[in-house]
């Protein structure tokens, strides 16, 4: 099968589009045929060697956490799909990802893919839905009625979590710039905060029952943002934490996406009744990725961009 792997840790240079064996399921696992993946920044830092210490992989690799494609084989003891159904998932960090033809998935990962959802357009979905589902309601406790801020709206994660939180009932404050800013506000941002312009911290909106953060920040900026926080409010950070306890009944969660296929479903099921929309940005075939990689690192993507297998 073709593949996109990397034999080393390093830029983008190190991705090869290959020659590379076609993998066999074995028990508890799902063989899909791939129809897209996607990149995430994960791929680049995992790339790049910045997660080794944690997530330690073995090389050659193929990147590509997200997928989008169908049953090709089953190993032993798994039951209950049949050949060819439509599929997506989100795949282990330390395995084999998507980059490629063919791609093994814990039995447990996938789900089906609706009817009314494009399979190559599901591709963009797995890791962003599930952070932002994640964040808003298994640890954030969203409920309707509450002030959230969404910090970097602009990006995938947080187009998703705002549509989900205003969805949800929320009144929701978002920081975007101003080429996101009017996408931002077609996902239900109630208030927009023009971070390039004003600092999140001075725009006057706060407090927040709930404050979502997706940038990059010092753990200064942290402190900064989780003081937005409402007394026995949640702070919810997937970068840098707080460099110390809040106080004030402030939780503080750092959190990390897992997969879990049962949320999915009710993602891709939103998706499918018209309640969440997928913004892709661009599809490229598989030899691009490499490219993909290299916009990424120079920070010069157009957003989500699906890698078309």
């Amino acid at each position: 099968m073709k593949a996109v792997r990397y034999h080393q840790y390093g830029s983008s240079d190190v991705l090869v589009c290959e020659d590379a064996p076609t993998p066999a399921p074995g028990p508890g696992q799902v063989l899909i045929k791939v129809a897209a993946t996607s990149f995430n920044p994960a791929d680049a830092l995992l790339r790049a060697g910045h997660l080794r210490q944690v997530l330690a992989l073995e090389l050659p690799h193929v990147p590509g956490v997200d997928v989008a494609g169908s049953v090709a084989g089953l190993g032993a003891g798994v039951t209950g799909w049949a050949q060819g159904a439509a599929v997506a998932a989100f795949l282990p960090l330390t395995g084999d990802g998507a980059a490629a033809q063919y791609v093994l998935a814990p039995a447990e990962a996938p789900d089906a893919v609706p009817d009314g959802v494009d399979l190559i357009d599901a591709a963009a979905l797995p890791g962003v839905g599930l952070t932002a589902w994640q964040a808003l309601f298994e640890h954030g406790g969203l409920q309707a009625g509450q002030r959230v801020l969404v910090n970097g709206a602009g990006g995938a994660v947080g187009g998703h979590t705002v549509q989900l939180a205003h969805r949800a009932g929320a009144t929701v404050t978002a920081t975007a710039g101003p080429r996101s800013a009017e996408r931002v506000r077609g996902h239900g941002a109630d208030r927009l905060i023009d971070y390039t312009r004003t600092p999140v911290t001075d725009a006057g909106h706060a407090p927040f029952d709930l404050v979502v953060n997706l940038v990059p920040t010092s753990p200064h900026d942290s402190d900064a943002l989780a003081a937005l926080t409402a007394d026995g409010g949640v702070f919810v950070t997937a970068t840098t934490p707080p460099s110390a306890d809040p106080g004030r009944g402030v939780r503080t969660v750092r959190m990390a996406v897992r997969s879990d296929a049962a949320q999915l479903s009710g993602l891709l099921t939103r998706v499918a009744a018209g309640q969440l929309r997928l913004d892709v940005a661009q599809r490229l075939p598989l030899p691009e990725l490499p490219a993909v990689h290299a916009q990424a690192d120079q920070g010069s993507l157009p957003g989500k961009t699906v890698i078309v297998v």
